[in-house]
């Protein structure tokens, strides 16, 4: 049985506030490392792929654990982050995939075919549940789910919160939709949503619902993936974006401290992963 691994993602370190300079990439790896988190992600969509290999190095000099997220615009566009992943030790890639059919049976081929560059390369590849991207859709990634029995996913499901204008307290119904995603997920992803806002803060008392229920879930989805006995580590990454995720004020300044607010996420799964072992 695998153990849990908690990453933090490289967007995720990013302040993006005007007048402010980002710390440079080897003082945020370092931050990572020191705040005890086993590895950092790389972000294709926030980050080139020319920077993102300037990185490599600093993964062997702080020993984190890699990880990409691709935003391939084509078939054969997915091989450079299975290359970079390679690179930096990446136990799988991550694909938000912008080739999107409008119709079921033809995003079937497409899955088949990024699955099968990445058995090419030998890279494992999860599908995320995000907007804009082939699995844009709750119901049809059901569908897709059923068409395509290997199709493992990356469940981030604040963006299935915000699809489908979910709201509390979650119906028996909208539930066991979840339930199918979590049992075909092999990682999961830090971020609270509500059916307005696809981040909002977690200590504010308004968002405690929601916070509840994605406690429920990633609760859930532990238990499922232990229930399958993976020979692979789980990997739950708290990806809590800059802005325009993250919600600001008036002056452009966030309402809470992300840098915290990840490492809340941080302790909580390791506490849900000790609960369900």
């Amino acid at each position: 049985m695998g153990k849990l691994l908690v990453y933090q993602s490289l967007w995720a370190t990013e302040l993006r506030r005007a007048g402010v300079p980002e710390r440079p990439i080897p003082e945020r790896f370092d931050r990572v490392k020191q705040a005890g988190y086993d590895g950092l992600a790389i972000d294709l969509g926030a980050t080139d792929l020319e920077i993102a290999r300037s990185c490599v190095p600093e993964y062997v000099r702080t020993g984190l654990k890699g990880l990409v997220m691709a935003f391939p615009t084509s078939i054969e566009g997915l091989r450079p982050a299975l290359h970079l992943a390679k690179e930096i030790g990446a136990p799988f890639v991550v694909v938000i995939g912008r080739v999107m059919p409008l119709r079921v049976e033809e995003m079937v081929p497409v899955i088949r075919d990024w699955l099968r560059v990445a058995q090419q390369e030998r890279v494992p590849i999860q599908f995320e549940t995000h907007r804009n991207c082939i699995t844009n859709d709750l119901y049809s990634t059901l569908l897709l789910l059923e068409a395509v029995p290997e199709m493992r996913l990356a469940a981030d499901l604040s963006h299935y919160v915000v699809d489908r204008e979910m709201v509390l307290p979650i119906s028996e119904t909208m539930q066991q939709y979840v339930t199918r995603i979590l049992e075909r997920s092999d990682s999961f992803q830090g971020r609270v949503a509500t059916r307005s806002q696809v981040q909002v803060p977690i200590a504010f008392p308004q968002h405690r619902p929601w916070f509840e229920t994605f406690v429920a879930w990633w609760r859930a989805g532990f238990a499922l993936w232990r229930a399958q006995a993976q020979p692979s580590d789980l990997v739950f990454l708290c990806e809590l974006g800059p802005p325009n995720y993250a919600i600001t004020d008036a002056r452009g300044e966030e309402l809470s401290d992300r840098w915290q607010e990840a490492l809340e996420l941080k302790r909580l799964a390791h506490q849900l992963w000790d609960e369900v072992s």
